[in-house]
């Protein structure tokens, strides 16, 4: 068990450091999610599958989620289709799938057959929300208000305001709009077709 511990953290350490280099946005999330999927696996194999399965859930599930609204309301346009094509070249799944493939086989191992924790106690889903809504109830809330000031940036960050064309004013007078109309309404009858 000690092995799989260690393993996961140095896939989540290696996964963090290429997430933080990586200069697409795009590649960094692919990153991001394998960080979050192995610290899933640490908290598994400490002896919080609830935990496990709030970090996979909620952390990975949500912040693609995020991500992905954050791009539609930036709705950058044809170019940034053209850009993401250029950038998901096969070879930028290697390196997150190599992570990944590592989370899966430990995740097979502990499935298969060790029960056993490192920690040697469960922590169930009754000691998760004492311990997040008790002594860290503050941070939690600080948490929430920094994700909604995130959204507002975001959405502030993609608004633009939709102009019409500006169509030139028309510079006849009231009198001379008239002569015009009636010039054309004559001019239609004389050809024999109707006007309504």
């Amino acid at each position: 068990m000690e092995l799989i511990f260690y393993i996961a953290g140095a896939v989540a350490v290696l996964s963090t450091v290429l997430m933080v280099t990586r200069l697409h946005a795009v590649h960094a999330l692919l990153y991001l999610i394998v960080s979050l999927l192995s610290v899933a696996i640490e908290f598994f194999v400490l002896g919080a599958p609830f935990a496990a399965a709030l970090e996979a859930i909620v952390y990975a599930g949500a912040i693609i989620v995020l991500f992905l609204f954050v791009v539609m309301m930036l709705n950058l346009g044809r170019h940034t289709v053209e850009t993401e094509k250029q950038w998901l070249t096969p070879g930028i799944w290697t390196g997150p799938a190599i992570l990944a493939g590592i989370l899966i086989v430990e995740i097979v191992y502990l499935v298969r057959g060790a029960s056993a924790t490192v920690a040697g106690a469960s922590v169930g889903p009754k000691e998760v929300g004492i311990a997040l809504f008790g002594p860290y109830m503050m941070g939690v809330e600080l948490a929430s208000m920094l994700l909604l000031a995130g959204l507002v940036g975001a959405y502030h960050l993609g608004y633009r305001k939709v102009t019409q064309p500006q169509t030139q004013p028309d510079a006849r007078t009231g009198q001379e709009r008239v002569d015009a109309a009636r010039d054309l309404v004559l001019a239609s009858s004389e050809k024999g077709s109707h006007v309504p």
